[in-house]
Formats: C-alpha cells, structure tokens, sequence
C-alpha cells in the first residue's frame, strides 16, 4: 500500500512534535516522564498513522464497530485525563497563591504595625 500524501504530512508533523517535546527535556521544562508520556501518544499516532489497518484489527478485536472509533474513544480518554490533570494544577496553583498573598499581608500588617507610635 503507497503512502499518501496525508501520511506524509502527519508523520512530519509528529517528528516535529517529537522534536519540541525532545527539546523542552533538555532544557527541564519537561520531565522524564512527561518525555515519556509524550513519546507514548506521539509514537503510537505514529504507528497509527503509518500502518491503518491495526485500528481495525483493534477495533474487531474490543468489538467497536470502525478503528476510527477506537481512534476516537481513545482521544477523547486522554483529553479529559489531560484536562483533569490541568484543573488539578490550576488549584494547586490559585491555593500555593493564595497563601503567599496571605504571608505577604500579614508581613505588610506587621510593617506598618510597627511604624505606630
């Protein structure tokens, strides 16, 4: 079976992606098992992309109708995974803010505290 056009640029784009994730390793932005998460989702697209017809053999073996849908129900998995994960870290965030802004009013307070005659 030739490789289409779409395949190509797919393929391009996700050793890009490797690339960036690969690049942002090195620097520390991300961890090792974020390198490795994302070697896991980019490199399996890449399977995916490159040989079609494991998603239909995947999709007749878990009894889903088209691969297309296993392609489907997986994406949407690990989007709501990865959502969940970014609300997680949000409130970790606003609650790791709010208590600065709590220790740095309360040091403020004490200056002028003591600035009273």
């Amino acid at each position: 079976m030739p490789i289409s056009l779409t395949q190509i640029f797919l393929t391009l784009f996700l050793v890009f992606a490797l690339s960036r994730v690969y690049l942002r390793y090195k620097d520390g932005t991300v961890t090792q098992f974020g390198l490795l998460f994302w070697l896991v989702v980019f490199g399996s697209a890449l399977v995916v992309i490159l040989y079609p017809n494991l998603t239909t053999n995947l999709a007749q073996a878990l009894g889903i109708g088209r691969g297309a849908d296993v392609i489907i129900y997986t994406s949407i998995t690990l989007l709501f995974y990865l959502v969940f994960r970014l609300y997680v870290y949000m409130q970790d965030i606003k609650h790791d803010i709010t208590e600065i802004v709590k220790k740095l009013a309360l040091k403020d307070e004490k200056k002028d505290a003591s600035k009273i005659p």
